[in-house]
C-alpha cells in the first residue's frame, strides 16, 4: 500500500523520456518525473526509496528529494507565497505545502517561520498543514511513562515555561527556572517524562531522573577535571546558566555530583571552583 506523504519503496515498472513508473506490491502505480530525481536512477536499479504526495491534478507523484518533514510530522517551515485562502510552505520538495486560513492559529505572512503540524486531507489526499496543533495532539491514550526518553520539539514560550511536542504525539512543559539555554520555538530537543498528573498533563525534563543521572554526571566532572588540570570554575556560588554552560547539567545535579565527591575526598569545593585533590 502507498502512503501519502511518505517514503515509500516503489518497484521501478518503466520508463519514458518523461517519467519513471514505479508500483506497489497492490499495482499501484505512481509517476516519478524526470525532473524530480537528483540524479540518473541505474538501468539496474529494480526498486526504488521516494516521497509520495498527490500533485495539481490529483494524481500520485513522487521526488527523490528528502521533505523536511512527513505526515503526521510537527515542523518549523517558512511561507514561501501567500494566496486569498491560505499560504505555501517550503517543504524542500517541488510541491509546497499549503496551509489553509482556517487552519491558522495566528495571520501568516510570507518570508516568516511557523511552527504547524501536517495532515492528509481524506477529501482529496492532498498533505495540509495546520498550526492549530492543540487539534492533534493525543490527549487520550498516552504513550509514555515517567522516565521514558523522548524526542521534543518546542513548540510555544508561556509563562510557566516552553510548551513542548513530545514524540509527535503529545504535549508537555518544560518550566523555565529548569531550563537553562535559549530555546526557540521549532528546536528539537531529547527530553524525559518528568511526571504525569491524573488528568494527562506531562512536565518535562532535559536532563535524565534518578540517582543514575547523578552517577553519570559524577564520571563526567572527574573526567573534565583530569582534562582541564585538575580545576574546574564552578563552585557554590556559580548560577545554574553559568553550571548548564559548562557541564549541561541543571545547578542541582551538579551540587549532588560534587557533594558525592566531597564525600569521597576526590575534589576540594569553594564559592567559585571545584578541584581534584592530591592523592
Amino acid at each position: 500500500m502507498i502512503k501519502v506523504g511518505k517514503l515509500n519503496t516503489l518497484k521501478i515498472v518503466g520508463s519514458d523520456n518523461l517519467q519513471y513508473t514505479l508500483s506497489d506490491d497492490e499495482s499501484n502505480i505512481v509517476s516519478l518525473p524526470h525532473t524530480n530525481t537528483l540524479s540518473p536512477i541505474s538501468k539496474d536499479a529494480e526498486e526504488i526509496t521516494v516521497f509520495v504526495y498527490t500533485n495539481k491534478q490529483g494524481a500520485l507523484t513522487a521526488t527523490t528529494k528528502k521533505p523536511y518533514a512527513e505526515v503526521g510530522d510537527y515542523a518549523l517551515l517558512k511561507v514561501v507565497a501567500e494566496a486569498p485562502n491560505g499560504v505555501f510552505m517550503d517543504l524542500g520538495i517541488e510541491k509546497d505545502l499549503f496551509v489553509p486560513k482556517k487552519e491558522q492559529r495566528w495571520p501568516m505572512v510570507k518570508g516568516k517561520s511557523y511552527l504547524i503540524h501536517i495532515y492528509l486531507d481524506p477529501l482529496n489526499n492532498h498533505m495540509v498543514g495546520s498550526s492549530r496543533l492543540n487539534k492533534y495532539i493525543d490527549r487520550d491514550e498516552l504513550s509514555v511513562e515517567v522516565g521514558d526518553e523522548v524526542e521534543l520539539i518546542i513548540s510555544e514560550e508561556t509563562d510557566l515555561g516552553y510548551n513542548a511536542i513530545i514524540n509527535n504525539r503529545h504535549i508537555g512543559l518544560l518550566y523555565a527556572n529548569e531550563v537553562f539555554e535559549n530555546l526557540r520555538i521549532g528546536n528539537k530537543r531529547k527530553g524525559w517524562i518528568k511526571k504525569i498528573y491524573p488528568d494527562g498533563k506531562i512536565d518535562l525534563s532535559l536532563q535524565p531522573l534518578g540517582y543514575e543521572h547523578i552517577l553519570n554526571s559524577r564520571e563526567m566532572i572527574i573526567d573534565l577535571l583530569k582534562k582541564r588540570n585538575g580545576r574546574i570554575p564552578l563552585g557554590d556560588k556559580s548560577s545554574p546558566e553559568e553550571v548548564y554552560k559548562i557541564l549541561k547539567i541543571s545547578k542541582k545535579t551538579f551540587k549532588k555530583a560534587i557533594g558525592a565527591l566531597y564525600k569521597e575526598r576526590l575534589i576540594e569545593i569553594s564559592d567559585e571552583e571545584i578541584k581534584e585533590t592530591k592523592q
